[in-house]
């Protein structure tokens, strides 16, 4: 069974609007999630992936969106059998955004960013300064723009994280994020293998953007890329952060790549950055002043002309 077909059949089950999350909780209890051919860390969050681009790009599929928040999804041959009062009937178009178009810089989405990696990924970044760093020691392609990290004592009992440790795994997990404006056909492999590139080193990995190409040919280049290389992609909404979404999942990777991780710690930002994530493993104790501020939504809102 796969994801989708997962959706399908408790959204058959149901016969009604049901979020990722609800669809994910209902599978476990009807045991639909063990036909699942998957051994993914978080299931849920890609089984809304894939139902939500479904829903969004793809004209032959079964499934359809409402326009309230947080997103709830149904099958349309069941449309006439439920209450539709606040499903969208159409997607609205999103316009083309052309390069130097922008008002916002790239650095101006580092905020948004960090508020959405810490709310969905429950990671503490850093922004990475490319200036911090010799540039005789350094390539195009060797810097990621935020690193972040997963503390598992921030939600663990003491005595289990103690146990963990004990026996060699703290289970942090550190993250690599490469952010851009835009995403469409004429950055996509440039962007991508940037991200390749500058954020491999890490257990997980993700390429971040505030406008993705909605063509369905884009979506399906991007989606076999991020497949074949284990690169997640984050959309941010630049109008309401809390919608910002995870299209694709990154895979998580056991092993970090410790020869780049050493060579990463000729810029400064990131130097600093693992010095205060051992500090922090070590003390069992965040402190949240060293890592990158989160702000409020509302102080995060930005517009485009």
């Amino acid at each position: 069974m796969t994801f989708l077909e997962l959706a399908e059949q408790v959204l058959k089950d149901e016969k009604r609007p049901l979020t990722a999350n609800e669809i994910w909780t209902l599978a476990t209890e009807k045991g639909y999630d063990k036909q699942l051919n998957s051994e993914g860390k978080t299931p849920w969050q890609t089984l809304y992936a894939q139902i939500y681009v479904s829903a969004k790009d793809n004209p032959k599929t079964p499934f359809a969106k409402t326009d309230s928040r947080p997103k709830k999804f149904y099958l349309k041959s069941l449309a006439t059998q439920i209450d539709l009062t606040d499903i969208e009937t159409l997607e609205p178009e999103i316009p083309t955004i052309r390069k130097n178009k922008f008002e916002y810089l790239e650095k101006d989405l580092h905020p948004l960013l960090t508020y959405f990696s810490y709310y969905h990924l429950r990671c503490y970044t850093n922004t990475i300064n490319h200036s911090h760093s010799p540039k005789k020691e350094f390539g195009e392609w060797v810097h990621p723009d935020i690193v972040g990290c997963y503390f598992p004592f921030d939600e663990w009992k003491n005595e289990v994280y103690d146990l963990s440790s004990s026996i060699g795994n703290t289970t942090i997990k550190l993250f690599s994020f490469e952010l851009k404006r835009e995403l469409s056909f004429s950055n996509l492999r440039e962007s991508f293998f940037q991200t390749v590139s500058n954020s491999s080193w890490a257990n997980e990995s993700y390429l971040v953007a505030a406008y993705i190409s909605k063509e369905q040919e884009f979506r399906d280049e991007l989606s076999r890329l991020s497949t074949s290389f284990g690169i997640g992609v984050i959309q941010l909404n630049i109008e309401d952060p809390d919608s910002s979404e995870i299209v694709f999942p990154g895979t998580y990777r056991e092993n970090l790549d410790w020869e780049t991780i050493n060579k990463l710690t000729m810029n400064t930002d990131f130097k600093e950055f693992i010095s205060t994530v051992k500090i922090d493993i070590t003390s069992k104790k965040i402190h949240k002043k060293e890592y990158d501020t989160i702000h409020e939504p509302d102080k995060l809102k930005l517009k485009n002309d």
